[in-house]
Order: structure tokens, then sequence, then C-alpha cells
């Protein structure tokens, strides 16, 4: 974990020292030697990233190079913060820079004092750096070889051939009787339990007997629901009534989120009062065999740990044996004891320290999800990008390093996947609670995260990350957050919590660079001053509308403002030039999903176009114009697109559209909404279709089927509702798609024959 925190602040301190320049002035000189050293310790701790949880020593002297690495970032980023009034524009910018230049020398004089502590710190650390190098015998170009720098990723294509869960252990007979109990002709009810230790596969193996076929095509409706620990009995039964009437394409019953457990258990009962109740190749190399077995023996026949140290094997060579006896060696050694729990504890952590230093941080992040949580990929994607987790890789953007990332995780079986897409995807995934609870302690020792699940909880000092689930009854204890990088708060509802939310902003959260499920109806004062500020997620929140002041958040990258009552942005949002992803929609839960009312965009701002690090923008509403100017026509210049969601286009808008889609080469899910049924969406004068389109969704009359569609080879989902085509056969042209996964349609032909593709 050392190793990523210094990687991460000399990817910072190369640019900042080149860039900064003039204005560093003499503190520069202590910037490059912290980084001379840094970089020197760094390439020692990638060999000995291994051996610290086995010697106490080593362990205390790479926790102090990680807090000098952590103590030097927030220096930068405090300097920084200093730097952006220094350049704020304007005729109260002049004023700033006037006040500015007068406390100059005072913080530079600050700064320059708490580097040279940290120098010092730097200077006997890196004593001890020279002192393992010769208690481990380890030479300078053992640690300067590149064979222990682990290889970049290189192709997505193999980051997504996933190990499938299927593939548990055992998991056959017990699926096959499961089934057979739950299908036989018996009408009463029941309740079938599954019970054993953690990480048998238990979660595994009902999630497998509950998406299969034939168990699908018994019942009628179908529901899945995780009921962890902590739990809250209100939010469980609205999830159950969303997931039924989801299944069934129908609106939510009016005021089902203000239903208290008894009205919502009536609403169930009312539903169901007509329905049914009830409750690569596999064969292992001749010359590994043995050491297979050997392997799987140390095991102990716990199909958690089968699979953790899979995940380890699968990275190695099969047709060497030298890496496979290595692992056997390392099992055997860390698996003396005979204690279930114990030995799988220590195979789990073989598996974490195999990692690279780059998934450590990635993977341990996890812990700040509560317990049988299902983690959004693209959300977890996005946070691990504003933390500054993920490493730059020319030709590829940090969220397709990212996906790689969660890949390779997956490919381990660390986190398994909850959900995914019908082109095979990963949406949703979680970490099993058994690995989780092993991996809590983990980050609380290296002092990385913190999660407060009780009100009477202490947290620790020098946090970075902070997890808050259900409570904020000890908000108060906590004088100070100076050095907190991220704050995510989950199920906080009681009205006596939220009232403690302002109190967090008050606590010197400066440095704060993700903020995400704030239960608030407004956006806080303090929160716009937060300069750092890489991730701001109010989403689900009362919010109506965003301060001005949202322009200073020049640092924003992710905007989620989904389900919220946001919809229209103010014009400083153009200010936000390091926006990647801008999210502004709601879901009427009131309507069907063929309704021209389900989807709630937002009306844009003039000038939407300056936001060229897009690649998420949804959902504009086309019949909005500021100044006269077409907004789909101004969305031509966001060429970095990956995701464009539109609502209420008109007809005329659509040649501009058209022109504008042409630009967007990386676009890779295009959603278009009319502004009523009967408004034709015009797309006949698409010229050039984007080669990567996997997912397009058109709600609105068309009367002829678009001719490029036939072109765009990359489609895998394609939605029409309310097409109205005339065409004599409108989709026999998809008949030849290689990769069409998915074709729906709800009132999409009034012709007289269909195909279907």
């Amino acid at each position: 974990m050392a190793v990523s925190a210094v990687t991460f602040l000399l990817c910072q301190l190369t640019p900042f020292l080149n860039e900064e320049v003039k204005l560093l002035g003499g503190i520069r000189e202590e910037f490059e030697g912290i980084r001379d050293e840094l970089e020197r310790m760094r390439a020692f701790l990638r060999v000995v990233d291994a051996m610290e949880d086995t010697d106490p020593e080593l362990q205390v002297w790479v926790k102090q190079v990680r807090n000098v690495a952590y103590d030097t970032e927030d220096v930068l980023d405090e300097f920084m913060l200093r730097l952006a009034h220094h350049r704020a524009d304007g005729f109260c910018g002049f004023l700033l820079k006037i006040g500015f230049s007068i406390k100059n020398l005072k913080a530079r004089h600050q700064i320059a004092s708490e580097l040279r502590r940290i120098q010092s710190r730097v200077t006997r650390i890196s004593e001890g750096h020279q002192r393992y190098r010769y208690q481990f015998n380890i030479s300078e170009q053992s640690f300067t070889s590149t064979t222990v720098v682990n290889n970049p990723y290189y192709d997505l294509r193999r980051d997504a051939l996933f190990l499938e869960e299927a593939e548990l252990v055992g998991i056959d007979r017990p699926k096959k009787q499961l089934i057979k109990w739950l299908v036989e002709d018996n009408w009463r009810l029941k309740v079938v339990s599954v019970v054993g230790m953690g990480g048998l596969g238990k979660t595994t193996l009902v999630k497998k007997v509950y998406e299969d076929v034939q168990v699908k095509g018994h019942f009628q409706n179908h529901a899945w629901i995780i009921v962890s620990q902590s739990f809250n009995i209100d939010e469980l039964l609205k999830n159950l009534i969303q997931q039924l009437f989801y299944e069934i394409k129908q609106p939510l019953p009016q005021r089902v989120e203000a239903m208290d457990s008894t009205e919502l258990t009536v609403q169930i009962k009312e539903f169901l009062r007509q329905s049914r109740k009830t409750f690569q190749d596999n064969c292992c190399p001749p010359h590994l065999k043995e050491l297979s077995l050997s392997i799987l023996e140390k095991c102990e026949g716990l199909p958690l740990a089968i699979v953790a140290i899979s995940g380890v094997l699968a990275t190695k060579d099969k047709n060497g044996i030298h890496e496979w006896e290595m692992i056997q060696r390392s099992v055997a050694a860390e698996l003396e004891c005979n204690v279930k729990l114990k030995s799988m504890k220590r195979i789990l952590f073989l598996s974490y320290n195999d990692l690279p230093y780059y998934l450590k941080i990635c993977f341990l992040y996890l812990i700040i999800f509560p317990e049988d949580h299902e983690i959004e990929c693209m959300r977890l994607i996005r946070l691990w990008t504003a933390e500054g987790f993920i490493l730059v890789r020319e030709g590829r953007t940090l969220e397709e390093v990212a996906e790689g990332y969660l890949n390779d995780l997956l490919n381990r079986s660390l986190i398994q996947v909850a959900e995914r897409t019908i082109d095979g995807r990963v949406r949703r995934c979680r970490i099993h609670d058994l690995i989780r609870e092993i991996f809590v302690s983990k980050s609380r020792e290296q002092n990385i995260l913190a999660t407060a699940i009780e009100s009477n909880m202490r947290w620790p000092e020098r946090l970075r990350h902070l997890s808050i689930h259900n409570t904020l009854g000890n908000a108060q204890q906590n004088k100070s957050f100076s050095q907190l990088h991220s704050l995510l708060i989950f199920g906080v509802t009681n009205p006596l919590y939220k009232s403690s939310m302002p109190i967090l902003f008050n606590c010197g959260l400066k440095l704060l660079k993700v903020l995400d499920g704030a239960s608030l109806e407004t956006v806080p004062d303090e929160v716009v001053k937060l300069f750092h500020l890489r991730y701001l997620s109010l989403r689900g929140t009362k919010v109506k509308m965003l301060p001005n002041l949202i322009g200073n958040l020049q640092n924003l990258e992710t905007l989620d403002l989904k389900d919220t009552y946001v919809t229209e942005l103010p014009i400083e949002i153009q200010k936000l030039r390091q926006l990647r992803h801008l999210l502004v929609y709601r879901y009427n839960k009131s309507e069907t999903y063929v309704s021209f009312r389900h989807t709630q965009g937002f009306k844009v701002p003039a000038k939407i176009g300056a936001l060229l690090s897009l690649q998420k923008l949804c959902y504009i509403e086309a019949s909005h114009c500021k100044g006269g100017i077409s907004i789909v026509r101004e969305v031509g210049s966001l060429t970095q697109l990956r995701r464009l969601g539109i609502t209420k286009l008109r007809k005329e808008a659509g040649k501009d559209l058209c022109s504008s889609i042409a630009k967007m080469s990386n676009l890779q899910s295009l959603s278009i909404t009319s502004i009523e049924e009967d408004e034709i969406i015009d797309l006949q004068s698409l010229s050039s279709t984007p080669q990567f389109l996997r997912t397009l969704f058109l709600k609105g009359r068309l009367e002829k089927f678009p001719y490029w569609i036939s072109s765009v080879r990359s489609l895998t989902n394609l939605s029409l509702t309310c097409s109205q085509l005339r065409d004599d056969d409108p989709l026999q042209s998809l008949q030849d798609f290689p990769n069409l996964l998915e074709v729906e349609h709800n009132r999409a032909y009034d012709g007289k024959s269909f195909s279907k593709p």
C-alpha cells in the first residue's frame, strides 16, 4: 500500500514541479528533494511489498513511508488551494491577488517549514531503507529491474474473459436439489433455508438457482432481496415492490415512498393476490496436476478459499512450473495452522499480496461500501478515478484502464459479479461478506479508511477515507477532518441524523476530493468552496438547484444529480473544464417506461460545448435553446462523449443532431426521445456512424427505419418505442448483425408484416 501512496504522489509532483516553477520560489528545492528520495524508496518498496506482513519492524517502516507520502500530498494540495486564490479572475480576482501577494511570503514560509519537517522525516526513513536493503540482501539492480514492475494492462478483450461464478466448486448437486424442491407439484408455501459457515458459497448457490431458466419459468413473479445484519424493513419492502412492478413494466403505486411497513405489506399482498406463491479449456496440464492437488489440499475444502487461490493461479504461466511451485511453497508456509477460518484468511492474504500495487488500493477501497451492498460498476470506476488510483496508459481513457482493474479483480475472484448486462459486461459487483470482514482490519491498520456503523464509534486520527453507514450520531465528536479526502454516506434517512449533516461541512474538509451520499435539501456554501473536489454525487436527494458558485469547483470530474429535482444548471457550469461525467435526470415512477414523461432531463446552459472532457452527458432537453443556438448542434463539440442521452427532441433539430453525432467517433450509447409521441425523430441525414456504438434507444415516431443502422456492426442492444414504422420489413436488415443480442420493440410497427431478427 505504501507503493501506491508514493506512486500516486510522484504522479502529482512531476507535472506540478514543471508547471508551477515561477510560483514555487524557494520551496522548489524541498519538493524536489522529497521527490528524489521517494523515487528511490518506491523501487525498494516494490520488492519488499509482500514481505511486510511477515516482519513487524519492516511493517513499521512501510507505515512511515506511507504516512510521509500522505503528508507531502496534503502539503501539495494546500499549496494548490492557495494558488487557486492567486489565479482568480475579474476585479474580485484582482483584489484577491493583492491580498495573496501580501500573505504570500507568510504562506510560503509556512509551507517551506512544513516541507523541511517532512524532508527531515524522509531522511530518517531513508536510513531505514538502506538498512533493510542490507538485511534482505537486495541489491540496487534487483529493485530497478523491470522484472519487479507489474505489466500494464494492454487489451480490454482479455479483461472481458471473466471467470464464471457458475464454476464454484461443488455447486451442481445442491443446485439441482433446490430447483427440484422449488418446481415440484406441491402448492404448499415453502421456505428453503441454506445454512453454513461464511465462505461456503451459500449466496452464490441461491443466486444461481434464482437465475435458473426453469425456476424463472415456473413462477410468475420474482424478487431478489438481501437482508444484511443492519437493515431497514421499510427499505427492504420498497425494494421488493420496485422489483415486482418493474418486472411487469408498470408504474409504482402512488405514495409508495411515503408508506410505512404496514402499508407496504398490504401493497405486496394485493399485488400477489392473483399470483402463485412460493417463497478457455478446462484441462489441467499433466505437469501441474501434482502441484494443483497439493495446493487444493491446503484449501481444506472451503470453496471460497479454492476460488481465491485459483484467482492467483489463473494469472500464472501454465507452460512453466516455477511460478506454481512458488505459490505452492507460499501456501504451505502460510497454512500450518489447521483452523479453517484462519487458514482461509491466510490464503486470501496470499491472493491480496499477489496483486499489483495499484490494484491493492482499489480492492481495499471496496470496504467503504456497506455489507452486502451491490456496487454499481460505473460508479466504482468514477470513484477510483476521482481518488487518483488509476494510472495513465497511453491510448486509453482512465475509465478504460479502471475497467481493466475491475476485470482483473473479478478474474482473481476477490470480488463477485452481482449483475451483468445483456452483452456480458458487469453492471454490478459485490464483495463477499467474509472477505470484507477479513480486510476491514487491514484497511484500518493502514489508515486508508474507516466505516462508522454505530452512533458511539470513534473515528481514527489521520483518516483519509470515511464511510458512514446509517448513522451520523457521533459527528459532533470529531473536531477536524483536515486530512480527509473522501466522505461517503449510506442510508442516513433519520431526520435527526440529517440535521447533523451541516456539522460535517464545518470540520475542515478543505482537502476533500470525493463527496457521495450526503442527504441534503440545498447545497451548502461550504461545498462549493471545496477546491479539490473531483466527485460530487447528490443522487437521490431533494436538491432542486445548484448555486452559481458551482463554477469554483474547477477540478470536478463527476457531477451526479440523478434522481434529484434539478431541472436546470447555472451558466457557471461551463467553467468546469475537467468535467467528465454529467448525470442530471430522474425517472418518473408514476409513468410507465414507454411514456414520454418517464425520463426527465435538464435544460442545458449556453456554452455546454466548452466542456470538452465530457464522456457522459444524460439527459439534455433538446427543445431548450439559449441565445437561439441549437443545443444539439453545440454538443457536436463534445467529441469525447461515450454516452449521450437526449429528451424532448423536435423534428427540425434532426439534421443538427445528425451532424453532431457524426463527430462523436467514440460514442457507445445513444438514447433519443422525441418531445411527444407524434413528433418525428429525423435521423435520415446521418453521414457517418460511430463505429463503437453498442446501445441505441429511440423513443418516438420514425416512420422509416434509419438506413444507417445496418452499418453499425458493433450494435448489441436496440430499443424502438412508438416508432410507427411502415416499411415492408423494417428489421430484416438486422438479421445478419454479428453482435446484436437484444431487440426491444414496443408499439414500433404499423405495417402489415414484421420480421424478428
